[in-house]
């Protein structure tokens, strides 16, 4: 296979990042992932903007990443709280890889802002690429791609 041979445009990398590629929405599934659930505490805590806010948590519920499931304080109106799916709980590794390269490129001088320990054992969390027996893929010249079902040859 030579990747140049082949269409670009069917690609699930393409696909992911029109579900979770425009700006904030990562940001707003690091808050999911953090317990912080509810429009305002995440505009405030983000401080973002009430309309791209809404613009986002829709993008993220029609693709079924987030779910909106309806709250209500005492004496107060009817609001939604904002939920991860499964399908968005399975986007905890990438989250945990972008964190690792940036704790490893971009973290402040003092350190890494935030560390991520398995609750079992209180060891350090981090995100690996493993194949399907077990191996540790430690770089990407220990993979190789060929073409899947549903590959469109440029030609």
């Amino acid at each position: 296979m030579r990747w140049l041979d082949y269409d670009t445009q069917n690609c699930s990398i393409r696909r992911t990042l029109e579900v979770i590629g425009r700006r904030w929405s990562l940001l707003i599934l690091r808050e999911a992932f953090n317990g912080v659930r509810r429009f305002d505490q995440i505009r405030d805590h983000l401080e973002v903007s009430e309309a791209t806010l809404s613009r986002r948590l829709q993008d993220l519920v029609s693709f079924g990443v987030l779910e909106a499931a309806p709250y209500r304080d005492p004496g107060q109106r009817a609001r939604h709280e904002y939920r991860l799916t499964d399908k968005g709980a399975d986007l905890y590794p990438v989250l945990m890889s972008l964190m690792t390269w940036g704790d490893q490129y971009v973290a402040d001088e003092a350190g890494p802002p935030l560390e991520v320990t398995h609750r079992g054992c209180g060891q350090p969390a981090r995100a690996e690429v493993r194949c399907a027996a077990g191996h540790l893929m430690e770089s990407s010249s220990q993979g190789q791609t060929a073409p899947g079902p549903a590959a469109r040859s440029i030609s």
